[in-house]
């Protein structure tokens, strides 16, 4: 599943790409009824989390999340066939973006965009988050810490990978508890510093020394100092720790 970097990129190329014209919109599938936002105007694209929101004018917004199989195409050439199962087409005369196998797809009237930023946490990519409230959420957490950056109403678009990466970097066992402020705080501007860097990448970054290699992520040995990395289930996902530099 695409973690939040990879949501606010496709937010920042395709509000690049789109917003602010107007569209011509279909959902060649026939399981997304497209017509209202045929021949409307975007006016922006919206990351939170892992989420997307698509603001048009005069319709309501569309929300797209794309889950673990769910990808976007983009064609230089609009004039391109979408290929088969294209749930959502957008297209202007320059470009067009087809949405395929997302997990959702569907329209929100404004009740329902509220409904969704409320069931949601921080998002570190975010210049309106609250850093007070990313602290405030993860340390009244019930639970091991490394559940509660994958609960995605402590904080927004944190995944598996970003999981791993962050806790290595502050030192934290994803099993801990009872975090207090400073090391959530510190944990919280680790997100924010890093996650930047891949979106801006379009990969986890968490050395940016070398921005291809992971510490711990799916390796057998940390990069840091060799020791064996192990492995253990937290919030039903492999959680990656070196027990020397994230001790117990």
């Amino acid at each position: 599943m695409p973690e939040g970097h990879l949501i606010h990129r496709h937010a920042r190329e395709q509000h690049a790409d789109l917003g602010g014209r107007v569209l011509r919109a279909a959902g060649p599938q026939g399981r997304f009824d497209a017509r209202p936002y045929d021949g409307r105007a975007l006016r922006s694209v919206e990351a939170l989390g892992k989420h997307l929101l698509y603001h048009f004018d005069d319709a309501p917004a569309v929300h797209v999340h794309l889950g673990m199989r769910g990808i976007f195409l983009r064609y230089a050439d609009p004039a391109t066939p979408p290929k088969a199962g294209t749930r959502l087409r957008l297209a202007t005369d320059d470009v067009a973006y087809d949405l395929i196998a997302p997990s959702l797809c569907e329209q929100l009237d404004p009740d329902g965009v509220d409904a969704l930023r409320a069931s949601l946490g921080p998002d570190p990519l975010r210049d309106d988050a609250s850093p007070e409230e990313a602290v405030r959420r993860l340390t009244g957490f019930r639970g091991p810490v490394g559940a509660a950056v994958l609960d995605q109403k402590v904080w927004a678009g944190v995944g598996n990978a970003w999981r791993a990466e962050l806790l290595f970097l502050i030192g934290l066992h994803p099993g801990a508890r009872d975090v207090d402020a400073a090391t959530a705080g510190r944990l919280w501007e680790a997100a924010r510093s890093y996650m930047v860097l891949g979106r801006d990448a379009g990969q986890v970054v968490s050395d940016p020394d070398a921005p291809d290699e992971r510490w711990v992520y799916k390796r057998e040995h940390c990069r840091r100092c060799g020791t064996s990395v192990a492995t253990c289930q937290i919030a039903s996902r492999t959680a990656y720790v070196c027990p020397a530099d994230q001790p117990a």
